[in-house]
């Protein structure tokens, strides 16, 4: 079971809400500067209304042709409509989700913090800097950081995920969301976004379907679209002047109509695929919603579907992410209680879920009891990037714990020597997956302690999957090269990263970008910032900060690094659809113009009777049931355009005989019994 299924049930294809919007945006869509963004329905909306013109007139004139003027008009008017209720259809499921998220959104109290004393304001008067003070019950007025303190917090209104979360100072689960409910404790926070500019308003914006912006691809079948219209209707204006002359010269048959010709250019032109291509485009962007994944574009989308790389961070990505204190390994003589005792004092005032875990395992193991710092008199000695070790010092007694190359050399700086024994212990720890911690008491090194990073469960079986799928897996960390080789082993990722920095993994994506490869990246800390935003693909986990959020093009609202291999799958499935439409609307294109154009023309043309394979009633029959079945198989394939076609993992060779075989060869036999059945529904019916 899926976040997503666990979390919320997808809506019904026609969820009756939906449709009613939809059928009141197509109306809207008929506005021509909306159809001027679609060349090939703006030709057949202008169409429409040259064929009313004609319709009026008729009745002004009392033409004979008044009927048949009459459900042309109404035929090609249905095929805009039908064209526009799939978009409205597509974005209607974008905007019932952003009601949704909208309810999620109330206006509540904020306990803002400034100059010492607290005071009540609406969250609306929050701004970027202030700091608020959110306990059990309060709902988090504002997007921020957490600064102190750690609590449980419900996410569900923007996760739809039941389980809650921690949230806490110091870390890459720092960031808070707006709107979003404390369960127990309290936390500080300072508000990182003005009103209007949270991620739940970013969220609504985006997943309203209207504002989605066309992709490369899109665009440059748009294009050819529009060079097969213009094509078609120059051929069919010369086909007026033609006629007339023919007709003229045999003294035989009768010109086409103009309701006749705009009639046959609707037929010919790619209407189909025209009219549905940008529901797909949009339909692919609520998929990536259904699976809690808010994408920024379409364009994000659309590359997912050609990743050919994807870098993924170990911690809290390819790991649980909060690495445990296992075991106690004493060197040099030292015993194992003494390691556990010192190595409790040294992280009496470590805040980090390793230096907690070291504390409750010696308490567990030899019931240590934990110190208070402030009443030993010791000063504690943080973390940083430099020294890569932290501890305390006490009347002249320092001891330290942190790498072991780094508390090593804080030893022979002390005068000390470690032990031979050590660095076996060290490799021997790295080998097995874990990460060692040295501690040393001043120059006496007491031994390691060995801390073990989980593999999330089930990662092997989706790098697999991946691996199927031709992309090729990454792990970053910052872990050893020996550790790393370890869990990458272990996860059965295809490769590693050791001991990356932020400059190291943009070096690795601009690598893979200069050899012609999209890369995918997913990651949730600050330090993964820079890397997100060069990555073609992007994935920020929602518990991740709002650095990391802001840097990708998608955020996956479950926190779920393995959600990207859904990403690709709805990536690869929206080119699929595309494709397979494409390929359906121009061979059934061409299995129209052999099927109508001989009966079409057979009172211009009388030889071309001998064409005419499925004895169609008359020439008004033929052209109104290919008009027909032009404006029907439009609603025929909008449950594929919104569904997708059903991704399979297999090689471009044969996707593309697939494609083919089935749409290809569909789009060509479709046509002719659909044609020939309504062609004898309009005869029986006295309607042509």
């Amino acid at each position: 079971m899926t976040p997503t299924s666990r979390g919320k049930r997808a809506r019904p294809l026609f969820d009756p809400l939906i449709v009613r919007r939809a059928l009141r945006d197509a109306l809207v869509k008929l506005d021509p500067r909306h159809m001027m963004k679609n060349p090939v329905m703006f030709v057949v909306e202008v169409g429409s209304v040259i064929t009313t013109l004609i319709l009026f007139e008729g009745v002004v004139h009392h033409s004979d042709n008044l009927l048949f003027d009459l459900q042309i008009t109404l035929w090609l008017w249905f095929t805009v409509l039908f064209a526009n209720f799939a978009e409205a259809m597509a974005e209607g499921r974008g905007k019932a989700q952003a009601d949704t998220l909208r309810k999620t959104r109330t206006e509540t109290m904020a306990r803002r913090l400034l100059d010492g004393r607290e005071e009540q304001v609406l969250a609306s008067r929050l701004r970027r800097g202030d700091l608020v003070l959110c306990e059990s019950g309060d709902v988090i007025p504002g997007d921020g950081e957490v600064v102190e303190g750690i609590a449980s917090v419900d996410e569900s209104a923007i996760t739809g995920e039941s389980a809650p979360v921690i949230r806490e100072s110091g870390g890459d689960r720092s960031a808070v969301t707006g709107g979003t409910r404390v369960l127990s404790d309290g936390i500080r926070v300072r508000i990182t976004s003005n009103p209007g500019e949270t991620f739940l308003d970013r969220m609504i914006a985006l997943v309203e379907g209207a504002e989605r912006q066309k992709t490369p691809n899109e665009i440059a079948l748009n294009i050819l679209l529009a060079g097969l219209t213009l094509v078609f209707m120059l051929a069919v204006v010369t086909l007026l002047p033609f006629a007339r002359y023919s007709v003229e010269a045999t003294g035989k048959g009768a010109p086409p109509s103009l309701t006749v010709l705009i009639a046959l250019l609707v037929c010919l032109i790619p209407t189909t695929i025209g009219g549905l291509l940008s529901a797909i485009g949009i339909a692919g962007m609520d998929r990536v919603m259904q699976h809690n994944v808010l994408a920024m574009s379409g364009k994000a989308v659309e590359a997912a579907g050609d990743v050919n790389t994807l870098l993924l961070d170990k911690t809290g990505t390819i790991t649980l992410g909060n690495r445990q204190a296992v075991e106690f390994i004493p060197v040099g003589g030292a015993t194992e209680e003494e390691l556990a005792s010192t190595a409790q004092f040294a992280s009496l005032a470590d805040e980090t879920p390793e230096g907690r875990s070291i504390v409750v395992l010696a308490k567990e193991r030899y019931a240590l009891r934990g110190r208070d710092l402030k009443e030993t008199g010791a000063d504690f000695i943080p973390f940083t990037a430099v020294t890569r070790m932290s501890g305390v010092r006490l009347n002249g007694r320092c001891v330290m714990k942190g790498a072991a190359d780094a508390v090593e050399q804080f030893v022979r700086d002390q005068g000390g020597t470690p032990p031979p024994e050590l660095r076996g212990v060290v490799e021997r720890v790295s080998r097995g997956g874990g990460t060692p911690l040295v501690v040393a008491d001043n120059i006496r090194p007491l031994g390691v302690i060995h801390l073990k990073d989980v593999v999330k469960g089930g990662m092997r079986e989706r790098f697999h999957q991946l691996r199927a799928m031709g992309i090729r897996t990454v792990m970053i960390t910052g872990d050893n090269p020996l550790t790393a080789a370890a869990i990458a082993r272990e996860a059965g990722v295809d490769d590693f990263l050791a001991q990356a920095t932020p400059e190291n993994k943009m070096q690795l994506i601009k690598q893979e970008q200069a050899e012609g490869k999209l890369v995918a990246m997913t990651g949730d800390g600050t330090n993964d910032a820079p890397a997100l935003a060069q990555a073609d693909v992007g994935v920020a986990m929602n518990t991740g900060t709002m650095a990391a959020k802001e840097a990708g093009n998608m955020v996956d609202l479950d926190s779920n690094p393995t959600k990207l291999i859904e990403v690709v799958e709805i990536g690869k499935q929206l080119l699929m659809t595309r494709g397979a439409l494409t390929t359906f609307s121009i061979s059934n294109d061409v299995a129209k113009y052999f099927a109508i154009i001989p009966a079409m023309f057979s009172v211009t043309y009388p030889e071309l009777n001998v064409l005419n394979v499925m004895k169609l009633h008359s020439p008004q029959s033929a052209i109104l049931a290919s008009v027909i079945f032009n404006a029907l198989i439009i609603v025929a394939l909008i449950p594929l355009a919104l569904r997708g076609v059903t991704y399979r993992p297999m090689g471009a060779g044969p996707l593309l005989r697939r494609n083919l075989l089935i749409y290809g060869l569909g789009g060509v036999i479709v046509p002719f019994p659909a044609i020939f059945v309504i062609d004898r529904i309009l005869g029986w019916l006295h309607l042509a």
